[in-house]
């Protein structure tokens, strides 16, 4: 199963007929073992990873990384105040780090005045939240292991002997 979800991972549009064609397995096998991966919430979703620097007429949001400093909670450690702020529908990520900062948040907001306002007026204000430090994404090269941009064609001219 494992390396069903390689395959998939890497690319999810992989059909059953060329995973099995790859791990030389029959197709039932394959779409069984994807179902009970389904099922059992090991596979959660399938996505499209979209460059948006390549969408014409996109509406460019701004994306922001923000490093959260919290005060645990007895009983529920970081658990709790984390869904609370994972819940926000401007949170895009949210992962518990190690380090001087205890979450880090990926956020997502029209521009940069909204992203800031959410910060201000939602985060900042939550009870166990002592800090937090924000940083603007200007440009992305590469995500979830995909390189955004395109290979450019040489212009040169080719001049042969």
């Amino acid at each position: 199963m494992k390396e069903i979800l390689e395959i998939l991972e890497k690319d999810a549009r992989t059909t059953p007929e060329e995973i099995a064609k790859m791990l030389k397995k029959n197709v039932s096998s394959v779409k069984k073992a994807i179902k009970k991966l389904e099922k059992d919430g090991v596979i959660l979703k399938y996505k499209t990873v979209i460059n948006r620097e390549l969408v014409k007429n996109d509406s460019k949001n701004v994306r922001a990384l923000i490093e959260v400093r919290i005060t645990p909670q007895r009983g529920s450690g970081f658990d709790h105040i984390a869904e609370r702020i994972y819940k926000f529908s401007q949170v895009v990520s949210c992962y518990l780090l190690s380090g001087t900062y205890d979450l880090l948040l990926v956020v997502e907001g029209r521009d940069i005045q909204e992203v800031s306002n959410f910060v201000s007026e939602k985060l900042s204000t939550l009870d166990n939240v002592r800090g937090t430090v924000t940083h603007f994404l200007l440009k992305k090269y590469k995500e979830d292991g995909d390189i955004l941009k395109r290979a450019e064609r040489d212009k040169r001219i080719a001049i042969s002997f």
